[in-house]
């Protein structure tokens, strides 16, 4: 039997206990305003209870188990508030570093070497966020943007992938509008991350079945992350792409979440909201012939799966 634990904000948490689903890419606490209207951010005073509302009303209507957070450096992260937000709702939280893509890169990005950046990574994963004793699950989400990433980009993603080869952690990426996923898949795996220890983040941005296809028969994870977010990309078009991956054979690929990152996003202020993948997405996918085998498969196992290295046989 697997017995791999996740290093959650509350401390480890045994994958045998994980029962019901999880989201594999959303922010409970972030801050992203650089226009200066306050509507890319999620703050813990103003926005947590919502935030709070909603985990609460998924775990008892779906289970909801865990939640991938990947908050970064530069992204306003806050690791004792997802403490908080995990210890009041019961559901577990895995936080993160790294660096986002480069217009939120802390100063340290411009002038340090990838040696440097992977040693300021592997300490917090090793002792934790500054004197929080909270410990990062995840590298991510670690960004770039375009079809190749930019020097400063590329650096953090190296410093990402060698830091995960040294503490046994996984790397979740940001791919602007889905772009660049396999030229970061690259940068990665050139550093020793094994591809199954990857996951490639906004694909279902990318209207592109045969990168989808490369990014999965590598072994990486597939991410259709922002489910629900029609303003970029319609749900229909998100249902089409996935299916494509499933029929082709790569179920044990994917992962789902809805990347929440605006407080208009949140059902309390009527947006789709972190269920609208469970409430809306699924039914859909149900209704095209989905079973739930496959629906375990996406939204529980193969999280687990990408956040502990396992194989399909031990989870």
């Amino acid at each position: 039997m697997h017995t791999t634990t996740l290093h959650t904000v509350t401390g480890p948490l045994s994958c045998e206990a994980v029962r019901g689903p999880a989201l594999a890419h959303e922010h409970l606490v972030l801050d992203l305003d650089r226009e200066g209207d306050g509507g890319a951010v999620l703050d813990a005073g103003r926005h947590g209870p919502a935030v709070a509302a909603e985990l609460l009303a998924l775990r008892d209507a779906f289970d909801l188990s865990f939640v991938m957070e990947l908050t970064c450096r530069g992204m306003g992260r806050d690791p004792r508030a997802l403490a908080a937000l995990s210890r009041e709702t019961g559901v577990a939280v895995v936080a993160a570093t790294g660096w986002y893509y480069e217009p939120f890169h802390t100063p340290e990005v411009a002038s340090a070497s990838v040696e440097q950046l992977t040693e300021s990574l592997v300490r917090e994963i090793e002792d934790g966020f500054g004197s929080s004793g909270i410990r990062p699950g995840v590298l991510g989400e670690v960004g770039s943007h375009g079809d190749v990433p930019s020097g400063p980009e590329a650096r953090s993603l190296r410093a990402a992938a060698r830091a995960a080869v040294a503490t046994g952690l996984s790397v979740a990426t940001h791919a602007q509008l889905g772009r660049g996923g396999l030229a970061q898949l690259d940068l990665l795996t050139a550093e020793g991350l094994p591809p199954h220890r990857v996951s490639v983040g906004h694909q279902d941005l990318l209207d592109d079945p045969g990168v989808h296809k490369e990014l999965a028969a590598s072994g990486a994870y597939v991410a259709f992350d922002t489910v629900g977010k029609e303003s970029y990309q319609s749900d229909d078009t998100r249902v089409r792409l996935l299916l494509g991956l499933i029929e082709a054979g790569y179920a044990d690929r994917a992962l789902l979440s809805c990347d929440i990152s605006r407080h208009a996003y949140l059902e309390a202020e009527g947006g789709q909201g972190y269920g609208h993948l469970f409430r809306s997405f699924l039914p859909r996918l149900r209704a095209a012939g989905v079973d739930d085998d496959l629906i375990d498969l996406m939204t529980r196992r193969n999280p687990l799966r990408f956040l502990t290295g396992a194989s399909t046989e031990e989870i």
